[in-house]
């Protein structure tokens, strides 16, 4: 018991100690748990394997010290180098070293997308200058990257709303919305088409390769003993010198190709032309952990400046291969899946079209029937009006007979209305001729009883006399006169009474033959006068109902003829 108990002693005893370390991507975050003699390298190569990078001379991994940033190193243990006491320590893997060509040197799909989020993060926080042109084409071929071909049905106004694509730098330099930014951006991510990320982030790499900041890491240094502040620059191509408000344009250049040796004591550096006859450029920095960083750039580049210059390792040879074979074999997946897209989309519009011939068949198979029933609602409709036009047509023949009967007997009759009106005319005229006559008759009669009247007068008053001379002469001899008068005055007297009686009786049979004779007239004028009513009374209904307007209305007495015939013949039957 006691040997088993020392000997789980001894194995707790000679298990490793180990640290907590968290490496940060640009796009993922790991842990690990590495033992404490661990050197740089071993926690480099892990994370390498872990998200299956093998161009590793690209990358290192950043910590921060004080004011400033380190690069971890290899050859050295984790825990002996001034990286953070903190648990985890954390590390940032990013690139070290720039390539000069990307499309040329950036072999695997990994090490392009690390290239181009460092990138793409660079150019937002304006570590690295950018046009706004050239902003924009790079936030299209990002915008490529991340969500493929554009899709108007999909990609709406507003999908790029959450996206960071332009430096704050470029969005104030411009009076314009979001919307205005996003329209321009798709404008250009509409020409991506058939893309693919790989692609699209190579695009961007090519594009931002060739701005002037890219790739450079500045540092602040001075020159000889004048503390002359200044920038150097160091890059794939070699060390630049800039003024410190102008990191676009160096003042002076040295590329790896014309530097003989680089060497630095504490705080100064020499640079040393290949050609002996330039001068030796010096420049002073006052810390010395930068000036080691200074030191690793400096190598680190001309190391992968020199390479490139040489034929390809077995290894990087065996990468291009098996890349290549890669995106060969990427390419033709992409062609058949590009075929196989093309296959269903033009089957799916093949589908869509049938669908809508379909529908089109069926609407038009719907209006079809739609028509076929109005037609035979319309035709059922047409019978029933030609049978109601026949029926219409029957009734306006048998309405156009009877109007033609009516206009027959409507000719007829007044054909005869003429006719009476003819005789009316006539009966009229006799009557009012013999109406003329008789007042003129009666008029002769009023002149003959006035005549006789003054006759009858002048009779009697002759009479009278002639009692009273007889009357005179019969006073003296009244014998005489008696016997005179009993002879001859009875005879006078007698033949004066007989005389008086035969003119009344004339009188009164005259004036008995004319009173029959004014009621016989007047009796015809009434007659006349109620056949003149009724024959307007018909004229008047005719006219409403046919207006027979044509025929021009009889002539008549004027009622003041009328009138005074009727007034001289009551006068005529009081006078008498």
């Amino acid at each position: 018991m006691a040997d088993f108990t020392m000997s789980i002693l001894g194995l707790k005893k000679k298990q490793p100690k180990t640290f907590k370390v968290k490496a940060s991507t640009m796009d993922a975050e790991m842990e690990f748990s590495c033992e404490v003699k661990w050197k740089g390298k071993d926690l480099f190569d892990l994370v390498c394997r872990t998200i299956g990078l093998r161009e590793t001379w690209f990358f290192g991994l950043r910590y921060t010290v004080k004011d400033t940033y380190a690069w971890l190193k290899p050859d050295k243990q984790v825990l002996d180098q001034e990286v953070p006491k903190d648990s985890p320590i954390t590390f940032h893997f990013l690139a070290k070293f720039f390539p000069e060509k990307v499309e040329d040197e950036l072999v695997q799909e990994i090490t392009q997308h690390l290239f181009f989020l460092q990138v793409k993060k660079q150019i937002l926080d304006e570590e690295i200058f950018c046009s706004p042109e050239a902003s924009v084409l790079l936030a299209s071929y990002a915008v490529q990257a991340k969500y493929g071909d554009y899709d108007p049905n999909f990609h709406k106004p507003g999908f790029l709303a959450q996206d960071e694509l332009l430096p704050k730098r470029v969005l104030m330099q411009y009076q314009m919305t979001p919307d205005m930014w996003e329209e321009k951006i798709t404008a250009w991510y509409a020409e991506h088409r058939n893309i693919t990320r790989d692609e699209a982030e190579m695009e961007y790499l090519k594009i931002a390769q060739d701005l002037e900041m890219y790739g450079v890491s500045y540092f602040s240094i001075t020159q000889n003993k004048r503390d002359t502040e200044l920038l150097l620059g160091v890059d794939a191509q070699g060390l630049h010198i800039y003024s410190p408000n102008n990191k676009l344009s160096p003042n002076k250049s040295f590329p790896w190709s014309g530097i003989r040796n680089i060497s630095y004591s504490e705080k100064e550096f020499t640079i040393k032309p290949l050609d002996k006859k330039k001068e030796v450029f010096k420049f002073y920095s006052s810390q010395l952990r930068v000036n080691k960083l200074i030191l690793q750039l400096c190598i680190g580049n001309h190391d992968l400046f020199m390479r490139r210059r040489k034929v390809d390792s077995i290894e990087v040879q065996q990468m291009k291969a098996q890349a290549k074979e890669e995106k060969a074999r990427k390419k033709v997946e992409r062609q058949i899946l590009a075929r196989e897209k093309q296959m269903r989309e033009e089957a799916e519009r093949a589908k869509e079209e049938m669908e809508r011939r379909l529908f089109q068949l069926q609407d038009e198979a719907r209006m079809a029937n739609e028509a076929l029933l109005r037609s035979e609602e319309t035709a059922d409709l047409l019978a029933e009006k030609a049978q109601i036009a026949e029926e219409e047509a029957k009734l306006l023949a048998h309405k156009a007979a009877e109007a033609e009967q009516d206009r027959q007997r409507l000719e007829v009759t007044a054909l005869k209305t003429k006719e009476e009106k003819r005789l009316m005319e006539q009966k009229m005229r006799e009557a009012e001729s013999l109406a003329v006559k008789l007042v003129e008759q009666s008029e002769r009669r009023l002149k003959e009883a006035d005549h006789l009247k003054q006759d009858l007068n002048e009779a009697k008053d002759a009479e009278r006399r002639a009692k009273q001379k007889l009357l005179e002469i019969t006073k003296p001899t009244y014998p005489l006169i008696a016997a005179y008068s009993n002879m001859g005055g009875s005879i006078r007297m007698d033949f004066k009474d007989s005389d008086m009686k035969r003119l009344s009786m004339e009188i009164e049979r005259e004036r008995l033959e004319y009173m029959e004779k004014s009621k016989h007239l007047q009796d015809q004028l009434k007659e006349l006068k109620s056949e003149i009513e009724s024959l307007k009374l018909e004229e008047q209904q005719q006219a409403g109902l046919y207006s027979l307007r044509s025929y021009a209305e009889p002539p008549y007495i004027p009622h003041s003829n009328r009138n005074s015939a009727y007034m001289a013949q009551m006068a005529f039957y009081e006078e008498v």
